[in-house]
C-alpha cells in the first residue's frame, strides 16, 4: 500500500491540533508530521502527547520561528526521510477538510500534484470576512494574470504531491517565507511540466486560534510572482 505523510505546520494551534491530528489519522492511512514553529502556547506539548500514544505521529520543533515557508521546507526534509509515496500539505486550523484526503490521494495516483481548490466551482468558502475573501479571490486572479499559470487556486495550502514531483521542484531552493510559498511551489511544478489537477473543496474559516496573515506576508505575494516570471525567463528558477 502506498505510504503517505501529511505535513502540518503550526504556530499557536494547541486547541486545533489536539483534534485535527486524530481526525487526519482517521481519514487516511498516513503518518502525520507536525512542524511547530516555536509556539509559546503549548502546541508542541499537545503533539508530543499524541505522538506518545501513536507512533505514526511525529513532532518537529522548528526554532527559531521563521515562517510557514521554512517550516514546510524542514517538514518536507523530514518527510522524505520516511520514504513516502505521497506528501500532503494542510493547515492546522480545520479549514482544510480531512475527509477529503482519500480523494486527493486517489487523484495523486495519476497526477504529480493535486490542489484542493476554493475557486474551481464558483467560490466554496464559508465564514470568511468579505474583505479577506476578495483579497484571496482577486489575489489568485493577479497570480494567473502575471504568471499565466492555469490554476484557479494558487494560494491554497491543501496539496498532495507525489514524492518524486516534490523532489523535482527542489523545495530547499524556494525563496518565499510566507504564504507566497504556496504560489512558488505550484509555479515551479507547472514550469517543470508536472501533471497538476485541482479538486473542489469546502474551505471553512477557523473557529479557534488566530490567522497568521500579515501585511508583510501579503506584500511578499505581490512581488514574488514578478520575480518568478523573471527568474523563469532568465533560466534561474
Amino acid at each position: 500500500m502506498p505510504r503517505t505523510v501529511v505535513v502540518i505546520p503550526t504556530y499557536n494551534e494547541r486547541e486545533n491540533v489536539a483534534k485535527l491530528v486524530p481526525a487526519v489519522r482517521a481519514a487516511a492511512d498516513c503518518d502525520v508530521l507536525v512542524v511547530d514553529d516555536d509556539s509559546p502556547d503549548g502546541t508542541a506539548a499537545a503533539v508530543e502527547a499524541l505522538a506518545a500514544a501513536d507512533p505514526r505521529v511525529h513532532l518537529v520543533n522548528h526554532r527559531p520561528r521563521l515562517g510557514i515557508g521554512p517550516a514546510y521546507k524542514e517538514g518536507f526534509r523530514r518527510a522524505f526521510a520516511l520514504a513516502p509515496d505521497f506528501i500532503v500539505q494542510m493547515d492546522a486550523d480545520f479549514s482544510h477538510p480531512a475527509e477529503m484526503l482519500p480523494e486527493l490521494l486517489a487523484l495523486g495516483a495519476t497526477h504529480d500534484l493535486v490542489l484542493g481548490s476554493r475557486y474551481l466551482r464558483g467560490i466554496t468558502v464559508v465564514n470568511w470576512p468579505i474583505e479577506r475573501l476578495l483579497i484571496s479571490y482577486f489575489g489568485n486572479w493577479y497570480v494567473r494574470t502575471v504568471t499565466g499559470m492555469p490554476v484557479r487556486d494558487a494560494t491554497g495550502g491543501f496539496k498532495c504531491w507525489r514524492r518524486e514531483a516534490l523532489a523535482a521542484i527542489a523545495p530547499e531552493r524556494v525563496r518565499s517565507n510566507g504564504y507566497a510559498f504556496q504560489i512558488e511551489t505550484t509555479y515551479r511544478a507547472w514550469r517543470r511540466g508536472l501533471a497538476i489537477s485541482e479538486v473542489p473543496i469546502l474551505f471553512v474559516d477557523r473557529v479557534a486560534g488566530e490567522s497568521k496573515m500579515t501585511r508583510r506576508v501579503g506584500l511578499e505575494a505581490l512581488w514574488i510572482v514578478w520575480w518568478l516570471k523573471l527568474a523563469y525567463r532568465l533560466g534561474r528558477l
